[in-house]
Parts: C-alpha cells; structure tokens; sequence
C-alpha cells in the first residue's frame, strides 16, 4: 500500500472571520503545522486543497482544487482521490491543531488494500482525519455530481471499503477543531 495525503484548507472560515490555515500556533501558521504532520506520516505525495483567491498559498506546493465550489470537504477529497498516485488518501482538516501523527499510524494498520479507516465517536464518524482508498473516488465524484455532500453518509454508504474504529479517550482531544474566534481562545489557553 501507499499513501498519499490532502490537507483541506479551502473553506471559507465564516465562522472564525478569519483564514483558519493562517492561525498562528506554536510560533508559526496552522496549515504550516498540518502540513509537516502529513509529511511526518509517510506519505508518497501530498496537495493542499486551496481555493485560488488564497494567495498565502506558497509556490512549489500541488494544489487539489475543488471540482465545484461550495460542496463542502468532499470536493477537496474527490480532487484528491482522482490525483493521488498512492492506494490511500490521508485526509487532514487545516482546523485541527491538536492532530498527532499516532492518529494516522493507527488507521493506517486498520487499511488493507481497497480499505481504508475513520475514527468514530458518539455514532458519528471523523471523516477528516481519515483515511480513503482510492477506489471510492468514483463515488465521491458522482456524489458531488448529485449534490450529496455529506461525508457521514459517503462513509456509510462505502460499507465494508471504511474500517472504522471507536476513538478513545486519549484520542479525543486530537479532535478539538478550530471553527470560531470562541474555540481559538479556549484552545490556546
């Protein structure tokens, strides 16, 4: 198996007012932070799913651009998926600034080939912090086509292509996200 990996920073931050990706933390910016993370993981290529009016975007990084415009993650992982040179698609959200490597290298031992893993907590799964492989981008793309941007339901629907595993207590805390002004606060205290 080989692992590719897409970091979703193309949202549009209404919530946060802000660019999320360009949070500072740690002494530098949040997408920065996840995208080294992507790259400590052992990932054969990697894309920085942008929107074009993000400028910040430095030269020299492959971009995934969403197929359509406000379709949500799933753009960002069909864009993905339908590039990626590896077997399996590592998925990481820019606004999860508490994400550890360990996290991947689990799911990783969970995906076999044409199988890939999600976290799952309270019935509900963490599509963006998992794991695809690269047969489901037919599907993503046809959900797109649809209009069917629900993650939880894609992950539903590719049935026994998605190991999901329970996300334990110590994991949880990897999950906090970064959505408004309110959660960057508490989260930097």
């Amino acid at each position: 198996m080989e692992f590719s990996a897409v970091l979703l920073s193309a949202g549009q931050s209404t919530r946060m007012g802000r660019d999320k990706a360009l949070l500072p933390i740690n002494g530098g910016v949040l997408w920065q932070r996840q995208w080294d993370l992507l790259g400590a993981v052992g990932v054969s290529d990697r894309w920085l799913s942008a929107r074009a009016e993000q400028a910040w975007v430095p030269d020299g990084i492959a971009i995934a651009r969403d197929r359509m415009t406000g379709a949500g993650p799933l753009a960002g992982i069909a864009a993905a998926l339908e590039q990626m040179s590896g077997t399996h698609l590592i998925v990481l959200a820019v606004d999860l600034p508490r994400m550890e490597p360990a996290w991947f290298e689990k799911l990783k031992s969970l995906c076999s080939p044409g199988v890939g893993a999600v976290g799952q907590r309270d019935g509900f799964y963490e599509p963006l912090a998992a794991i695809y492989p690269r047969e489901l981008a037919r599907d993503a793309v046809a959900r797109l086509i649809r209009g069917e941007y629900a993650l939880q339901r894609f992950i539903t629907a590719a049935g026994a292509a998605m190991q999901s595993v329970e996300i334990g207590a110590a994991e949880a805390a990897w999950f906090a996200n970064w959505n408004e002004r309110e959660d960057l606060t508490a989260n930097q205290a």
